[in-house]
């Protein structure tokens, strides 16, 4: 597909890479020249220096060819502007980075429609909400949702003494009684779609699907189920910090926000009357212990310094608070964060290229099923992704073990009405159906894809 993107700072180069991944064509917009010479210089992109909000400027880019338009400036007044220029201008898919906290669902709603949006995005937020799956469900590094909740995917890290050590999948179920299955697996910088005769190894990485409830009744025989995080230290005071802050307070959860900025400190007083807000420098170790880290449930560093975000959730693990998020959106200091043992990091700009590649990915459907969710896992080295099962799907009522699927691929799950199956050879998937698939080392567009 052609697609148009304004604005290549941190969110937009990401976006970009992750678009020319998928194979689109791809013209990028900003003001700035070299934010575009440094994305041209990676990738085989088309690009224009002006502004996102000009038509001149949207012209010369070739808009009226475009599928897709995606607006991530760091202004949503842009944004919206450039939408609305782009859906005047012939475009039928608009995308805008709308991210302040003013927005609340209504006028959002009402802003989509009055200027034609397919969608609005907001980086911060989903991100926030990513780290809230994670803080109730702790003994989690990743949490996925899919059909609306009933289905989860989560990721754990198996440590030393992890119960696990030494088995095989096949004899996973006998030994535990919850209803699970495990579909993906990392070791080192190798990712494995398993079968039953796997055998799982301390230090691996698991990608493991089941109902929420099952989940929980797992991790419970395991002896490795953490209690949800009720006292809660952030550090910083961003955007990402303000709205998981405002999730965590509506859930009943005690917080305790650190910031430097005297400024924001007072605005985070006003919106969030519920936190406790501490002006200081969460930086020096000395405020943290004054402020009783080492009673918290969990620490977040949300500070605008990947560096910071990442030495200071070292010290706190240090200090064994039991569990530790940092907020890191450079990916080789995300790799580097891994290896020094930080096995929780969430980063806006990958929790924003899910959403845009699920969405690029559905436009060119045609085929058997729609995508409805999409996520990258095991480090973007695999995929889970949601197909909504249409009539035109080839295999319909056939059984599972009778499918031939093409290698690194595995259906981790059905959902059918309100029920949740995780999946036997006996198995059959029927028009309506849900299904979640896992795929490694490819990309799929379609359901109809996993065949051979």
């Amino acid at each position: 597909m052609n697609i148009l993107v304004v604005g290549c700072g941190k969110i937009g180069g990401t976006i970009v890479a992750s678009l020319v991944a998928e194979g689109h064509n791809v013209v990028a917009i900003d003001e700035n020249p070299v934010p575009l010479n440094e994305l041209g210089n990676v990738y085989d992109i088309m690009s224009v220096c002006g502004n996102g909000a000009d038509s001149d400027v949207l012209e010369e880019a070739g808009v009226a060819k475009a599928d897709l338009f995606v607006a991530v400036t760091g202004s949503d007044n842009t944004n919206m502007l450039s939408c609305f220029l782009a859906k005047r201008m012939g475009v039928a898919h608009t995308i805008a980075r709308i991210r302040n906290p003013e927005y609340n669902d209504n006028s959002l709603n009402f802003l989509k429609q009055e200027l034609g949006l397919s969608m609005s995005i907001n980086p911060e937020l989903l991100a926030a909400q990513e780290m809230y799956k994670i803080l109730k469900l702790p003994s989690a590094v990743k949490v996925e949702t899919f059909s609306r909740r009933r289905f989860e995917m989560i990721e754990l890290h198996l440590k030393e003494d992890t119960p696990l050590d030494g088995l095989r999948l096949c004899d996973l179920r006998g030994k535990y009684k919850a209803k699970f299955l495990i579909c993906v697996v990392q070791r080192g910088d190798e990712v494995y779609i398993p079968d039953g005769n796997f055998v799982l190894r301390a230090g691996d990485k698991i990608g493991l699907t089941a109902q929420q409830t099952e989940i929980h009744k797992l991790l419970r025989e395991m002896g490795l189920l953490t209690k949800q995080a009720r006292n809660v230290m952030i550090l910083g005071g961003s955007r990402v910090a303000y709205y998981l802050a405002k999730l965590l307070l509506s859930g009943g959860s005690a917080v305790t926000i650190i910031e430097r900025d005297q400024a924001l400190c007072q605005e985070l007083c006003n919106t969030l009357p519920k936190a406790v807000v501490v002006h200081g420098d969460g930086a020096q170790q000395e405020i943290l212990l004054e402020e009783d880290l080492l009673s918290r449930d969990a620490f977040v560093a949300l500070t605008g310094m990947d560096e910071e975000n990442i030495l200071i959730s070292i010290f706190a693990s240090s200090q064994n608070v039991p569990k530790v998020i940092a907020k890191v959106n450079r990916e080789e200091l995300s790799l580097l964060a891994e290896k020094l043992g930080m096995d929780c990091i969430v980063s806006p700009k990958k929790v924003i290229t899910d959403v845009l590649v699920r969405y690029a990915r559905a436009l060119q459907n045609s085929m058997g099923s729609n995508i409805e969710t999409l996520y990258h896992l095991m480090d973007g080295k695999a995929e889970a992704l949601e197909f909504n099962v249409s009539p035109d799907f080839p295999m319909l009522g056939v059984a599972l073990k009778e499918m031939k699927l093409k290698p690194n691929t595995l259906i981790a799950g059905i959902i059918r009405d309100r029920a949740t199956i995780i999946p036997g050879g006996n198995d059959k998937i029927f028009v309506g159906d849900r299904v979640v698939v896992v795929a490694a080392d490819r990309r799929l567009q379609d359901l109809s894809d996993i065949l051979k």
